[in-house]
């Protein structure tokens, strides 16, 4: 058992610059102009010996209506309950402003262990700051340079007796809980006759939702989290980072990532909005699982259809799923022409889960979870190569490759390179002149036989060459025992 330990302040006093610092990524996003954060992200953070878990969170602004900067900090001091430790951090150049007094008597009611930070500390221009901080009643404030890693000496002394109570207390737990400890194994499922691990606590199923903005991302996550955790609203954009949560989902554990809305490439010209995209896309690259999340009012625009595209090129499996399905009027015509649309536009996709959910009344997540779990069942398919042979048999049978210039391409043997996803490899002649429209021919018919639909699958054509590998070698002697017979 490790604590949480928050970082609170006014927009841009280096928060997420400090966050990047503990947990030793570029995880948050980081820019000159206040305000990029804007939901919760939790990292591992590394600080000497200590491990922690540490919480960037949004810009403290004196705002406590419906607007955007009310619900962010609404979601801040959400933060602080959450958390064991809170570093409340100040601009020591700027000096104490009367935001941070407000939220320091905020913090002094509301926060369990509160340490104060005077970050920017680098330089005389510093000085008048960090004497300033000592107003704030907080106790003596932790001269700090996030950009630099001044500092963090001095933090690390204030953390370790913190640690020390925590790992007793959790000692004290596990003695007393002991009785209830129980080893999660990987499952192997027996049904689909190769070896599928499960997920587990220790390896969780990688989940990314993608969209283009408004589609509902945030409001889907919080709906299968049970708790308003993400920052929500009719604006579009809201969401800057790809946050990645934790969770246990109907007894499956599950990373999900919260992506940013993508747009067209020509409309981003915010230096902000393109740092979220990116960080988006990383999302998707370490994704298993992709949700491509529709509006059901304009399902299938050109960057729906860009988005998913780019899933399958990175080989993930994906679900397309249509929200806003609650104020559909006309719901049987509608799924019958989304379906005709998914496959005329998205014939790569072919069989993939296609299914309609409201992420405000969380109406049609257990079939979302459901098209998840049998996505990745599939994505981490084998095939053995008994199986595979017998099968590639059959299809040349029916359909025998091409003969360019009169000779014909023997296909010679099939076996599965890979899994996650389904990757096959050929031994063939002629590798070079297969036309796409039997590769095509191929695919399509492990599709149908093997039972993966919507799944990626790389078909690669390797040559062995025409030579007979027995050619150069000396005949075989006669065993002593056949000459005696």
């Amino acid at each position: 058992m490790s604590f949480t330990l928050a970082i609170v302040g006014r927009p841009n006093v280096g928060k997420s610059t400090l966050f990047n610092r503990l947990v030793g990524k570029r995880l948050a996003l980081v820019d000159d102009q206040p305000g990029v954060t804007r939901d919760l992200r939790e990292g591992d953070a590394r600080l000497g010996h200590l491990k922690f878990t540490v919480i960037d969170t949004a810009g403290l602004e004196d705002a406590t209506d419906d607007s955007l900067q009310g619900r962010m900090r609404r979601l801040t001091e959400r933060a602080v309950d959450m958390a064991d430790v809170c570093l409340f951090m100040i601009d020591a150049r700027v000096g104490v402003t009367p935001v941070d007094e407000i939220f320091a008597e905020i913090l002094r009611k509301r926060g369990n262990i509160v340490l104060l930070a005077a970050n920017k500390g680098e330089g005389a221009a510093a000085d008048a700051g960090v004497l300033e901080a000592w107003n704030l009643g907080l106790g003596e404030p932790l001269r700090l340079s996030a950009e630099h890693g001044e500092g963090m000496g001095d933090l690390l002394h204030v953390l370790e007796p913190i640690a020390r109570d925590f790992e007793e207390k959790a000692e004290a737990e596990a003695e007393l809980n002991a009785q209830f400890d129980v080893d999660i194994e990987d499952e192997i499922d027996e049904d689909e006759g190769d070896t599928y691990l499960a997920p587990t606590d220790q390896k969780p199923l990688q989940v990314a939702v993608v969209g283009r903005p408004n589609a509902g991302k945030s409001t889907l996550i919080n709906q299968i989290l049970g708790e308003d955790r993400l920052l929500t609203g009719p604006e579009a954009g809201i969401t800057r980072d790809a946050i990645s949560l934790r969770i246990n989902w109907n007894d499956v554990p599950m990373r999900i990532f919260d992506t940013a809305g993508m747009r067209k490439k020509a409309k981003v010209q915010d230096k902000v909005e393109k740092l979220s995209v990116s960080d988006g896309l990383r999302a998707v690259k370490f994704a298993e699982v992709v949700v491509v999340l529709l509006d059901a009012a304009i399902p299938f625009e050109t960057q729906d259809l860009r988005i998913a595209d780019l899933a399958e090129r990175e080989g993930r499996a994906v679900v397309v799923a249509v929200n806003k399905w609650d104020i559909e009027a006309e719901k049987n015509s509608k799924i019958k022409e989304l379906r005709e649309a998914f496959e005329r536009l998205l014939p790569q996709l072919r069989g993939a889960p296609l299914v309609t959910v409201s992420a405000k009344t969380g109406k049609g997540l257990d079939k979302l979870h459901e098209a998840i779990l049998k996505a990745h069942r599939i994505w981490n398919r084998r095939v053995p190569t008994s199986q595979l042979n017998r099968w590639l048999a059959g299809m040349i049978e029916m359909h025998p490759p091409p003969a360019p210039n009169g000779r014909r391409i023997k296909l010679r043997y099939m076996t599965q390179a890979k899994s996650r996803p389904p990757g096959f490899v050929v031994m063939c002649s002629q590798p070079d002149k297969i036309p796409a429209s039997y590769s095509r021919y191929l695919v399509n018919g492990l599709r149908a036989d093997f039972e993966m639909p919507g799944t990626p699958i790389r078909l690669t054509m390797r040559g062995q060459g025409d030579k007979n590998p027995y050619k150069d070698k000396k005949k075989a002697k006669p065993s002593k025992l056949r000459k005696h017979l």
